[in-house]
C-alpha cells in the first residue's frame, strides 16, 4: 500500500476520499444520525480518524508529520480563535443589521441544532446536548483537518507543487460537503435546480475555507489554528449561538457564515501574499 500511494498520489487520495464520502453519505442519508438524540453525523468522522491512522502507519508517518505538532498548540489555536471571533463579530453584526432593516425583532438563543440549508433543523436544549455538540465538533475538526489539510495535502505534495496540493485538498473538501444538499434533494426539501446552485455554492465556499485553513497550516507550522477557526465556525456560529426572530431561527445563517469566511479568507490570503513577497 505504501508503494502504491507514493506512485499514484492523486489517485490514492481519490480512492481514500471515495471510501470516506461513501460512509459519510450512508450515515447522513440512510442512518440519519443527525436526527437521533445525538443530533450529529459522527460515525463517519470516527471512521475517518481510523482511516487516517491506518494510512499513516502504512506510510511510516507520525501524526506530527501531517500537522499535529507536539508544541505550539496554545499559540496557534489562539490565533485561529482570534481570527474566528473577529470575523464572526462582523458577520453577526451584518446579519442583525439586515434583519432589523426588514423590520424583525432580534434575539439570541443558545441551543444545539444540526446545520440545514433549508433553515429547518431539530432544536435541542440542555447542557448535555451542548457538551455533546462540543465533543462531536472536536472529533469533526480532528478528522477533517487531519484528513484534508494534513493527509491529502502531504500525499499530493509528494509529486506535485504545494500550490497544486493546496487547491486539490480544498476541492476534495468542497466535494465532501455535497452530501448536505444531496440529503435535502433526496428528502424533497429542494428541487434539482436548487441542488445544483446550492451544491456549487457549497463546493466553492467549503473549498475556499479549505484553502484558508491550509494557509493557516503553512504559516503556523501546525493544524491547530485552522482547527480552532474550524471549530468556532461549526460549533459556536453554526450549532450553538443562534439569531432568532419572530418568524424563526437563523434565517440568514448562510449569509453569516459566508461573510465570516470571506473576511477571514481574505485576511489569510493577504498575510500569505505579504509573507511571500518579503
Amino acid at each position: 500500500m505504501n508503494g502504491q500511494i507514493r506512485k499514484n498520489t492523486v489517485i490514492s487520495c481519490w480512492i481514500i476520499f471515495a471510501i470516506l464520502i461513501f460512509v459519510h453519505g450512508f450515515e447522513a442519508i440512510v442512518l440519519r444520525m443527525d436526527e437521533t438524540v445525538f443530533g450529529e453525523n459522527f460515525i463517519n468522522k470516527v471512521f475517518g480518524i481510523i482511516v487516517v491512522f491506518m494510512v499513516l502507519r502504512s506510510l511510516g508517518w507520525k501524526w506530527s508529520d501531517i500537522g499535529f505538532a507536539r508544541t505550539g498548540f496554545v499559540k496557534s489555536a489562539g490565533i485561529g480563535l482570534l481570527i474566528a471571533i473577529c470575523s464572526f463579530v462582523i458577520s453577526y453584526s451584518a446579519e442583525i443589521m439586515i434583519l432589523k432593516s426588514q423590520g424583525h425583532k432580534i434575539g439570541f438563543g443558545i441551543f444545539t441544532t444540526g446545520f440545514s440549508l433549508t433553515g429547518e433543523a431539530t432544536v435541542h436544549t440542555g447542557i448535555g446536548f451542548v457538551l455533546m455538540c462540543v465533543f462531536f465538533n472536536i472529533i469533526n475538526v480532528v478528522m477533517e483537518e487531519g484528513t484534508f489539510r494534513g493527509l491529502f495535502y502531504h500525499i499530493a505534495v509528494m509529486d506535485h507543487s504545494p500550490k497544486y496540493a493546496c487547491v486539490f485538498q480544498a476541492f476534495l473538501f468542497g466535494v465532501w460537503h455535497i452530501v448536505t444538499p444531496l440529503h435535502n434533494l433526496i428528502d424533497g426539501d429542494i428541487d434539482v435546480g436548487s441542488f445544483v446552485v446550492l451544491g456549487t455554492g457549497y463546493i466553492v465556499l467549503a473549498g475556499m475555507m479549505g484553502i484558508k485553513w491550509e494557509l493557516f497550516y503553512r504559516m503556523t507550522g501546525s493544524l491547530y489554528a485552522g482547527m480552532a477557526d474550524h471549530f468556532f465556525n461549526n460549533c459556536i456560529a453554526t450549532n450553538l449561538l443562534h439569531v432568532t426572530t419572530e418568524s424563526g431561527d437563523d434565517e440568514m445563517m448562510i449569509i453569516r457564515v459566508a461573510i465570516a469566511q470571506l473576511l477571514s479568507f481574505t485576511a489569510a490570503l493577504l498575510v500569505w501574499m505579504k509573507r511571500k513577497m518579503t
